[in-house]
């Protein structure tokens, strides 16, 4: 018989990177035994490839900022996809996430008044991001990894037991969500230094494992990223939301192939860098897309002034959300008009001094220097796209993080929702903090109101082991090495930037061939150190995945944020109403069904202008929104409960200093009553 190492905790939090610590903390703090589950070191998760800030409407900047704005700013780069309850928290609840690390030890770059400092980046009206040069992700796992050594010595203190209450397994892999009636009752895995077997016995499981990158050949992610949160989810009987959306970040490296695909942070183009095709023309404003051109400059002068008067000018088309640039510089480069490595021109050399790159952008600095060989402070870097996020993920509660098997909850990247069709830079960091916390106490609260833990099935256990050492019984099977090559090529070629209904249908069918292989991968002998058996587990999960995107872009009929069809070129109102839902079944085969988008409440619709609107909703929604303005009193009413239509008269920027604010924080319910202590 296999041994297991068996263990009993209220709460398994599988991630550790900004999301899942945070939910770690907060379960923790409600008086959970609590689980970290970290597939690579403690401290190394991917969080910290996030350089250029966590974005919360501080105003510290500029005044002018306040959660309506962020709001705003957030649907129209999600091309309203977005769970409006999602954004709104997000937006609400960021600036008092960022104060409180402040109490946890963060130490984030200062403005000259000693405020917490913000910057600009894409798609953000005002300087939003709170960072740490560009190492801003860094500091964030620093500081919350600091945080559990706190509580970990206050348990000490106590019980004279470092791990009493809360306990990092590093280098370990969850392979299984195990369920019993229907809800979750544990999960089951191996370290991966030994290879030996670990279940947990927990009525609640918080995913934070993050994204899927590492399906597709090109990419910013590290190998942590297979997809595995979202595999498990679909497993375990949960939908993943709108998998098509997958954000390729407009500047990845592109030289040398070593580190192509590494991620070249927009707070370069926030800090004054502009993009350059071959003829060393700054093609951008040649693409920016009526939705956006109010608020975007039409010539390279009135460009740069915006970052020294951005009230009387508008910004530079280099800043408008990632999916645009990311279709800009794809565009210049079939054109013919790319840098000798297929990619495009990113100049801040010419722009800024070089004492100033070396201070905003020393990560950067160091990055094409030792990398590539480059001195960005008196030479152009050559970036092009790169797989970066996905907007798709597990479908959950927005308030709880509730996924819809009980006791499952998700929380970051893993989860679907909040950013619609494509993310704004810098709202990942701050939508880890946010959600982190609402899943940990979410997970508390849940496993606080059971009347009986769920009991762990011995048959599930066995299953799970069978499933774990099936590699190592198909004598002269494919290498999954191979495999996975294939799978990464099949995606990026065909599931990429740019989509069209033979490819799509084309990658459906590769994924379907792949299937039969991955089930005959076999694994080297010798479960210790055996990274070829790590990763015939994970294709399963990488597969799964893939299937998801290919199948769901194949079905949306539209081109919207991080999916677009060459088929299909314009936004459909009618498909905005539409979240595409993956399931699978026991043999891990994926269906895709439609469910409808949750309608932004009227009090949310008024922040936006009626013209705004009829580029994205539907006829109906159109004269349901007009029904509503003539009704007396409709249109006062919803701004005396959401703002006014520019954002700049409600409460919600928050204290003007750089420390948290004191007393609980003031809240909009659904209804627009206001109450203490947040939304629940």
């Amino acid at each position: 018989m296999t041994d297991i190492e068996r263990h009993s905790y209220d709460v398994v939090v599988i991630g550790a990177g900004g999301a899942g610590l945070r939910a770690a903390i907060e379960a923790r703090l409600a008086g959970k035994r609590t689980a970290i589950i970290c597939k690579s070191l403690f401290g190394k998760a991917h969080t910290v490839m996030a350089e250029g800030g966590a974005a919360a409407a501080m105003g510290n900047v500029n005044p002018n900022d306040n959660w309506q704005v962020h709001f705003r700013d957030t649907m129209r780069g999600g091309k309203f996809m977005n769970h409006w309850r999602m954004a709104e928290l997000h937006a609400k609840e960021a600036p008092e996430r960022i104060w409180e690390l402040e109490t946890y030890g963060a130490l984030f770059d200062r403005t000259p008044e000693g405020k917490i400092s913000q910057r600009n980046f894409g798609g953000h009206e005002y300087p939003r991001l709170a960072h740490v040069g560009d190492r801003t992700g860094l500091e964030l796992i620093r500081t919350l990894q600091q945080k559990i050594v706190s509580l970990q010595q206050e348990d000490y203190a106590a019980t004279g037991d470092y791990e009493a209450n809360i306990r990092v397994f590093a280098e370990t892999t969850i392979t299984e969500i195990l369920s019993t009636g229907g809800a979750v009752s544990g999960c089951f895995g191996y370290y991966r230094e030994s290879g030996d077997f670990l279940l947990f016995e927990a009525p609640a499981v918080v995913l934070a494992t993050g994204g899927i990158g590492k399906s597709f050949k090109v990419t910013s992610n590290s190998w942590e990223y297979t997809g595995d949160g979202h595999a498990l989810a679909l497993r375990s009987g949960a939908k993943l939301l709108n998998m098509e959306f997958v954000q390729f970040h407009p500047t990845g490296m592109v030289w040398p192939p070593s580190v192509k695909g590494i991620l070249v942070t927009e707070s370069v183009r926030g800090d004054g860098g502009v993009l350059r095709n071959a003829d060393g023309k700054r093609f951008m404003f040649d693409y920016v897309p009526d939705v956006f051109r109010k608020q975007y400059a039409e010539t390279e002068e009135e460009g740069d002034r915006w970052y020294t008067d951005p009230d009387n000018n508008r910004r530079p088309p280099e800043l408008l959300p990632r999916d645009e640039v990311a279709r800009a510089i794809n565009a210049e480069v079939k054109a013919g008009r790319g840098s000798p490595r297929g990619g495009v021109f990113l100049d801040i050399a010419s722009r800024r001094s070089a004492e100033f790159i070396h201070k905003r952008l020393p990560s950067m600095y160091h990055q094409f220097k030792e990398l590539a060989d480059v001195d960005i402070t008196k030479e152009p870097m050559e970036v092009g796209p790169t797989c970066h996020y996905v907007m798709g993920g597990v479908e959950v509660d927005p308030d709880t993080g509730a996924a819809t098997v009980p006791g499952l909850f998700a929380a970051g990247e893993v989860s679907g929702g909040m950013h619609g069709s494509n993310r704004l830079g810098g709202n990942s960091l701050s939508d880890l903090l946010v959600f982190g916390k609402r899943a940990g106490d979410g997970a508390a609260s849940y496993v606080a109101g059971l009347p009986a833990r769920p009991v762990v099935a011995d048959d599930d256990v066995t299953a799970a082991v069978q499933t774990a050492l099936a590699p190592f019984e198909r004598a002269g099977g494919p290498s999954p090495y191979e495999v996975h090559a294939e799978l990464q090529q099949t995606l990026n070629d065909l599931v990429g930037i740019i989509r069209r209904q033979p490819e799509l249908e084309q990658a459906v069918e590769r994924i379907a061939e792949l299937r039969k292989r991955i089930d005959t991968v076999a694994a080297p002998p010798g479960r210790r150190y055996n990274p070829g058996w790590h990763l015939c587990l994970d294709l399963r999960n990488m597969l799964m995945v893939g299937e998801c995107v290919a199948r769901a872009a194949l079905e949306r009929q539209e081109s919207r944020g991080g999916h677009t069809r060459d088929d299909y070129p314009g936004m459909s109102a009618d498909w905005r109403q539409v979240n595409l839902v993956c399931t699978a079944n026991d043999a891990d085969e994926v269906t895709v069904a439609h469910q409808p988008l949750p309608e932004m409440p009227r009090r949310l619709q008024e922040l936006f202008e009626r013209s705004e609107l009829a580029k994205y909703l539907t006829e109906a929604e159109l004269a349901a929104f007009d029904q509503a303005a003539s009704a007396p009193g409709g249109s006062d009413a919803g701004a005396a409960q959401a703002g006014t239509a520019d954002g700049r008269t409600a409460t919600g920027a928050g204290e003007a200093g750089g420390a948290e604010p004191t007393g609980t924080s003031t809240a909009a319910t659904d209804d627009g009553a206001a109450t203490d202590g947040g939304e629940k």
